[in-house]
């Protein structure tokens, strides 16, 4: 069926396997939250969320770039630039996908129903932002990191202050490996006026700054074991943490990026799981 086969191109366009990315910090939200697992009723629709809020925000990137991404050799391919899907099949995949986002967050509770339509437009309005700001890197993890705080809205219905670090930690972290993703595009991005760290500062210099947006990063996580009273084992997260990072940053050179999508994909995946599994190890031993 030709819906059907639109569909399968759509999940492979966007990615929805790397949904892992943001939804083990959000797991880490919820079960601070909780002090250990939420209830099966949350976490069901915490998780349904989760996917259907960054399937929306990845098609809806992939259909408002569709001219850039058209124009850059590295993404022509892409579904939309080359034909495979229509710009109105995406659109239509967006807003369905934006639905049962809305639609999970009325499952939860009425605070997180509310803040729905505010977290789905800082998902979207992120495609636009490299249009204007080299800055667009911080946006997209704020985007992601707002993941923690929404699934402590999910669980508790109202928002505790000290949840923002992970918010923050995330923002970080994603700003950091997005500055090194970007690198790879910054001949593209200098011809086509578009902004981005590398871009305006070069490549040598976005990787020592996306090596600072991990540290701070770091400081972060060590701030939130702290406030949160977590033992030993998160203690040990964060140091695994470190010792990824470390390991992600050797992957790139200035000079050489022909690993950047191990770092990228690869790492990333692995630090984002690690962590929570330390987290909720640490919880459910306290508990």
């Amino acid at each position: 069926m030709p819906v059907l086969h639109n569909l399968r191109v759509t999940l492979e366009m966007i990615k929805w396997e790397h949904s892992i990315f943001a939804l083990p910090f959000a797991l880490c939200g919820a079960m601070l939250a909780a002090g250990g697992f939420p209830s099966v009723h949350q976490l069901v629709w915490i998780v349904v969320a989760m996917v259907a809020a960054r399937s929306a925000a990845m098609a809806f990137n992939r259909w408002a770039d569709a001219a850039i991404d058209a124009a850059n050799p590295r993404t022509s391919t892409r579904a939309l630039p080359a034909g495979h899907l229509s710009p109105a099949f995406v659109a239509t995949f967006v807003v369905v996908s934006s639905a049962i986002f809305i639609f999970a967050a009325s499952q939860l509770n009425r605070l997180a129903l509310l803040l729905s339509p505010v977290a789905l437009a800082v998902l979207l309005l992120y495609s636009y932002t490299k249009r204007v700001t080299r800055w667009s890197h911080l946006v997209l993890g704020f985007a992601l990191g707002i993941a923690p705080s929404a699934a402590w809205i999910a669980v508790r219905g109202s928002l505790d202050p000290r949840i923002l670090l992970l918010t923050a930690a995330v923002t970080f972290w994603v700003g950091g490996f997005d500055v090194l993703y970007a690198c790879q595009d910054f001949d593209f991005d200098r011809q086509s006026g578009l902004h981005s760290i590398p871009r305006f500062v070069g490549i040598p210099t976005a990787l020592w700054i996306a090596r600072g947006f991990h540290v701070v990063m770091v400081a972060l996580l060590v701030a939130l074991v702290i406030v949160f009273g977590m033992g030993k084992l998160a203690a040990c997260g964060v140091a695994a943490v470190i010792l990824l990072l470390l390991y992600e940053h050797s992957l790139v050179r200035p000079n050489d990026l022909s690993k950047l999508n191990a770092a990228f994909f690869t790492m990333n995946g692995v630090i984002s799981v690690l962590f929570f599994m330390f987290v909720a190890g640490d919880l459910l031993l306290r508990k």
